[in-house]
């Protein structure tokens, strides 16, 4: 190899990294954009059931149909968040969370209770809990940035739905036109794998993903039990609110438990703390558990192995080496995107002695 060569393969492999990190910042900058994307990708999926009853039971034209649809879905997000409304302004007369010193004063009177239930245990906690050490320590001025960081997510959570509302109409109203593009611009030695391992694709996720609402509705079925059983006010929102967290595989389950708990103690603020409100605290946080125990060993491995016809310790390692890597983001993802890449794999890959093992009942 002369010199001459050997720069030439030099500058090019400059402009090729150069190239690479140009294109990585561009989709750092517009992660968002793309996280839009998908979102959208994956509603238009299961939305796509509805508008084609629609469109060929009700005999509705495409257009209609698509904003039918999306209007249903809308509505049904609007219901979903005004369901906790009530329970906003119910724990608002418990609690105002605008009085600092009250919030203060009120923490305080709770520490104090939970220590005289614990010293009448003969466990005593009276130094963790003294005002001088603890308590003296928690500034409670970080109230008013909570409500600023609120205020942020919820701008930022109607900029992204209007995002993905508007992207999801032209995915729907479009899907043939676009698909007819994306055949086009397939490569034709390609084209036939592409083609098949998108089908298996869609039909596996619109599985896991009814799959997914199953396991929502047996989790909120169980809490509500166990909420209406030890008489939690405004039991249903707080139910649903802990199924939903539950989306997030093994984290969700342990905030739900401390947001039904926080919230129950708070309910019970004025009441006899010591013989009421902190056993029915303890009591339900037991429910909790055993309805994760259930949903962990029986429905989850059933429904998730069943719909993505994956092993449960797949789903399982899968799962927590995406938490390592990409955080709670991509423990939701994990399983969609490893059923993707499995159905990729054995499309573009069947002699590979791993991928025909993982992929032998797909």
């Amino acid at each position: 190899m002369t010199s001459k060569e050997l720069s030439i393969g030099l500058l090019r492999t400059v402009f090729i990294l150069i190239g690479i990190s140009i294109v990585l910042f561009l989709l750092y900058k517009i992660a968002t954009v793309i996280v839009y994307l998908i979102i959208s990708v994956v509603f238009s999926l299961i939305a796509n059931p509805l508008v084609q009853f629609l469109k060929n039971k009700l005999k509705f034209g495409n257009t209609l149909a698509v904003i039918t649809t999306l209007l249903f879905f809308l509505l049904l997000i609007i219901c979903f968040i005004l369901l906790f409304v009530p329970l906003i302004l119910s724990q608002g007369e418990n609690l105002s969370l605008l009085d600092i010193n009250s919030l203060e004063t009120s923490f305080n009177d709770m520490t104090t209770n939970i220590s005289v239930y614990l010293e009448s245990h003969h466990i005593n906690l009276k130094q963790l809990f003294d005002s001088s050490s603890l308590s003296s320590k928690i500034n409670f001025n970080f109230i008013p940035d909570i409500f600023n960081g609120i205020i942020n997510t919820v701008g930022n959570f109607g900029m992204g739905l209007a995002s993905v509302l508007f992207i999801s109409f032209f995915l729907l109203k479009e899907k043939e036109q676009a698909f007819r593009i994306f055949k086009f611009v397939l490569p034709r030695n390609h084209k036939l794998k592409i083609l098949t391992s998108m089908e298996k694709i869609q039909h596996l996720l619109s599985r896991y993903f009814i799959g997914l609402l199953l396991q929502l509705f047996i989790i909120l079925i169980l809490y509500l039990i166990i909420f209406l059983i030890f008489g939690v006010q405004n039991a249903f929102i707080i139910a649903l609110l802990c199924a939903v967290l539950n989306i997030i595989p093994y984290l969700g389950p342990l905030l739900g438990i401390i947001v039904a708990s926080l919230l129950i103690m708070i309910s019970g603020i004025g009441t006899d703390f010591v013989h009421t409100t902190l056993p029915n605290t303890l009591y339900v946080i037991c429910g909790m558990l055993v309805v994760q125990l259930i949903d962990n060993n029986l429905s989850q491995p059933i429904i998730f192995s069943k719909s993505t016809k994956s092993h449960p310790l797949e789903i399982f390692l899968v799962i927590i080496c995406a938490g390592i890597l990409f955080g709670i983001t991509g423990m939701i993802i994990a399983v969609p995107t490893y059923t993707a890449l499995k159905v990729i794999g054995k499309e573009f890959l069947p002699d590979n002695r791993i991928i025909k093992a993982l992929t032998k009942d797909i």
